[in-house]
């Protein structure tokens, strides 16, 4: 095993038989932190699509930037899909405390640089870890941001406008249809769902604007899209690097 690419698991996370060597190979000033959830997507997306897909843009920013990879949070802020069989949440305190352990973990180890790569739109609490991180000895960094995943779409071709693609939408279904097929189940192409008007979410749950749980148009979405969506984000994370690790803001070369 080349211990500059470390192999991942079937799902994107970092392997298991990752060693203390293959980390120290990389040298990374920065360390990349997915965080998921374990939540409904609908009867044709697994519970586990969040870390999927946040461990999909994980696993591309380390093949092409010198980062520590590290594995997932699976189980995140996930209340308001509650009604759901499946559906696990802990509170946006424990969340908190597990984020600020691993940076302070980090930090203690050399690393100065931490990017929270979120998949999950209910941690609102990650906002706030990076917000109190400014003018301390770890530099942290939100990714993707809004702007991101806008020039994404954009470049992706994606149909779904961005409030009305919330979730098991086009843009999720493209990117397992992409980077895992096989999570993907028959049903997708006829599940399209339309719920713009959600102003009592937070109070009410995701039950009273979607029966089916899904809020999007996945008959929209292909493999295709699902590239150029996660290649766009590469791209993207190129200014985020040189922001937290200015010493070393080159893209790896294969």
């Amino acid at each position: 095993m080349n211990v500059t690419e470390p192999h991942m698991t079937g799902t994107g996370m970092l392997a298991l038989d990752t060693t203390t060597e293959d980390a120290g190979a990389v040298r990374a000033e920065v360390a990349v932190l997915p965080i998921g959830s374990f939540e409904q997507h609908g009867p044709f997306l697994p519970l586990m699509t969040d870390t999927v897909v946040a461990c999909a843009i994980a696993r591309r920013i380390a093949d092409a930037y010198p980062v520590h990879l590290l594995p997932p949070v699976t189980i995140s802020c996930s209340h308001e899909h509650a009604d759901w069989p499946g559906t696990v949440s802990i509170s946006a305190a424990t969340l908190y405390a597990v984020v600020r352990d691993i940076a302070v973990s980090l930090r203690g180890s050399g690393v100065e640089g931490l990017v929270l790569v979120n998949g999950h739109g209910g941690n609102y609490v990650v906002r706030n870890i990076v917000q109190e991180s400014a003018g301390t000895d770890m530099r942290m960094a939100l990714f993707p941001g809004s702007s991101d995943w806008a020039q994404a779409r954009e470049r992706a071709g994606v149909e779904t406008p961005s409030h009305s693609d919330m979730h098991a939408g086009e843009v999720e279904t493209s990117i397992l249809l992409h980077d895992h097929p096989e999570l993907v189940r028959p049903g997708y192409e006829t599940s399209d769902f339309v719920s713009d008007e959600r102003k009592h979410l937070l109070s009410l749950g995701m039950r009273a604007y979607t029966e089916s749980g899904v809020i999007g148009r996945p008959s929209r979405a292909s493999a295709q899209k699902g590239r150029e969506l996660l290649a766009a984000l590469v791209d993207a994370f190129a200014e985020y690097h040189s922001l937290l690790a200015p010493a070393d803001t080159s893209r790896r070369t294969r």
